[in-house]
């Protein structure tokens, strides 16, 4: 495994931070977050750019990059602003790679090219009411009709279901299935007849809106069953390595954001006649703050290199993700207690750092799950 960083990797970097500085310097970061701005309309540039392609193939438009580029490429985002980076993995994801992954050859012609030039976006309708670590308990169904599929039920938690173009939606599709079984994808247009949604209000990730989705008598045709049927848990566990390390990745580059602005404040604020820098126990709180991000990196890095060179990697995506949204709050909770009422205070990004990292170790899985798909890869 090789840390350095390619020519053709850095250039792509240099590209990332251009197009930041332009499309979202942090003046405009703040803004959004106040203003609950979600970053829909950067993607068009951001295909241009060549960033949704870097992990499509190139007969679908893209770049055919290998994981590990992407991975770096979601952190750098994430340092400069991690709604962009956050967008960037949910078109990745819940769109691309699952496309890739379980779409048919018909599906991946009709949208991949659109997802790279930031013309679509899937939202993951999967989370209900009571379905949430435990995924497998939905209940949404989905009957089957000489038209297609009729669907009733409700999600909850999803995000950007209004900004989206389709539904990536999992539903039971056989009758008295429990559990695992009878699940499948439905691809449900936003704006179908039947489906409605409502705005749930957040602590934090305000350029993230969340939605309640009711479906009532939705007609998805026969062409929005993505993979096979009743095999739908099983396409979602197969990508969930995909959205666990791109997670991580943009995690990181969120956490050393937080870490590099206790540094400046550390630097310029004066007591005592001294920058807070020069006492022993506000320096050696940076330095763990700072070894916590250079562990997670590695990690993130590792996991990286797993899936770009096709290996199996369960339990270190679990792993990847646990440490990193961990990462994210110790740094976090720590440098709003060096920022004091400077972090407090409204205007500051270490307070939005902080009420946002209150949702990546329950988001995505909670981190109690991932600690027992850990254990359980163990053998225990």
């Amino acid at each position: 495994m090789n840390f350095e960083i390619t020519d053709s990797q850095r250039m792509i970097l240099d590209t990332v931070d251009r197009f930041m500085t332009r499309h979202m310097p942090p003046e405009e970061a703040r803004r959004r977050d106040r203003e609950h701005t979600p970053p829909y309309d950067l993607l068009p540039a951001m295909g241009e750019a060549g960033f949704l392609g870097l992990a499509i193939p190139e007969r679908f438009g893209g770049s055919g990059q290998d994981w590990m580029t992407v991975s770096l490429v979601q952190e750098r985002l994430a340092r400069h602003a991690y709604a962009v980076g956050s967008i960037f993995n949910r078109v990745i994801g819940f769109g691309a790679m699952s496309l890739l992954s379980y779409g048919s050859e018909e599906q991946k012609a009709a949208f991949l090219t659109r997802i790279v030039a930031g013309k679509c976006l899937f939202a993951l309708a999967l989370t209900e009411p009571q379905a949430g670590s435990d995924a497998a308990a939905i209940i949404t169904r989905a009957e089957a009709s000489s038209d297609g599929w009729i669907v009733n039920g409700r999600k909850t938690w999803i995000s950007d279901a209004l900004g989206a173009d389709f539904l990536l939606t999992a539903v039971r599709t056989q009758r008295g299935s429990k559990g695992s079984e009878g699940i499948s994808m439905l691809l449900i247009p936003r704006d179908a007849p039947g489906v409605s949604m409502s705005p749930l209000a957040k602590v934090g990730n305000n350029c993230m809106p969340s939605w309640d989705i009711g479906f009532e008598d939705v007609l998805a045709p026969r062409s929005a069953l993505m993979g096979a049927e009743g095999k739908g848990f099983a396409h979602l566990m197969s990508t969930l390595h995909f959205s666990r390390a791109s997670m991580a990745a943009t995690v990181a580059g969120c956490a050393q954001a937080a870490v590099d602005c206790a540094l400046a404040h550390a630097r310029e604020r004066h007591q005592f006649g001294r920058p807070l820098g020069a006492f022993q126990v506000l320096r050696h709180r940076l330095a763990d703050m700072q070894m916590r991000v250079d562990a997670t990196r590695l990690v993130v890095r590792h996991l990286a290199w797993l899936i770009s060179e096709g290996k199996a990697c369960r339990r270190e995506a679990a792993q990847a993700k646990v440490m990193a949204t961990e990462c994210l709050q110790f740094v976090t909770d720590h440098g709003m207690q060096i920022l004091a009422s400077a972090g407090y205070a409204i205007e500051s990004d270490m307070q939005r750092y902080w009420r946002d990292a209150r949702l990546y170790s329950f988001g995505e899985g909670s981190n109690e799950i991932q600690r027992d798909i850990i254990a359980r890869e163990l053998g225990l």
